[in-house]
């Protein structure tokens, strides 16, 4: 009770296993084609993880993920919280890197087009925004900057799942429902379904949008 112990982000990997994140278990977890699921990493410098939140793979085929403390019942001052901050990772030949610690609570993770750029939902609600990271040579980040900030928005939500299209643009979920930013950072639209929607995919080259809420799922087909 108090926390959320269930599974969240989840992709694909280049041999058609899944990818979990699972907030409970403290760890990403593969699951084969045969059904079986083994750990793949939950420990950073040999203390355990958060709770891994979202991943992403870039062409590299490093894994980059966020792990913040909702598995937790008391979060960051959970006495089981093995890590004094909430991180954003890269899993690359089996070598775990630690990239940012500076979010409060980093959530939503995707690349951009040209993988110049990383993306992260900051899902606080006292400092709601999607920070830019730059992607250094080797695979680092660089400083981050704010690419949008919503904290003034009253409505239901949190910045959360996040994907971007062929055109750069940014499809996040905050506040309301998903937002739509172009590259620049200027929010050009947003779709509100009945629930606000957690999270998002692309599905027919990018002509359908799918978001899951609370307790249904949702599709609209895009312009």
């Amino acid at each position: 009770a108090g926390s959320f112990i269930g599974p969240n982000g989840m992709t694909f990997d280049k041999d058609g296993n899944v990818l979990i994140c699972q907030h409970g278990n403290r760890r990403i977890a593969r699951r084969n084609k045969a059904g079986v699921l083994t750990t793949l990493v939950d420990r950073f410098e040999g203390k355990r993880l958060n709770s891994p939140n979202d991943l992403v793979f870039h062409s590299s085929g490093a894994l980059y993920f966020t792990d913040p403390p909702y598995g937790l019942i008391k979060q960051d001052e959970d006495p089981k919280k093995e890590l004094p901050y909430n991180g954003i990772y890269r899993l690359q030949d089996g070598k775990l890197t630690l990239l940012n610690k500076e979010m409060t609570r980093p959530n939503g993770i995707a690349f951009s087009p040209d993988e110049k750029w990383l993306y992260v939902a900051n899902s606080d609600a006292a400092r709601k925004v999607w920070m830019k990271f730059p992607v250094m040579d080797g695979g680092t980040l660089g400083p981050g900057s704010v690419f949008a900030d919503v904290t003034a928005e009253q409505s239901e939500g949190l910045p959360d799942g996040l994907k971007v299209d062929a055109k750069g643009n940014l499809w996040a979920t905050g506040p309301g429902g998903v937002w739509v930013f172009n590259a620049d950072g200027r929010h050009i639209g947003s779709i509100k379904p009945t629930e606000v929607p957690a999270n998002c995919a692309f599905a027919e080259d990018g002509g359908v949008l799918w978001m899951t809420a609370r307790t249904s799922v949702y599709r609209i087909k895009l312009k």
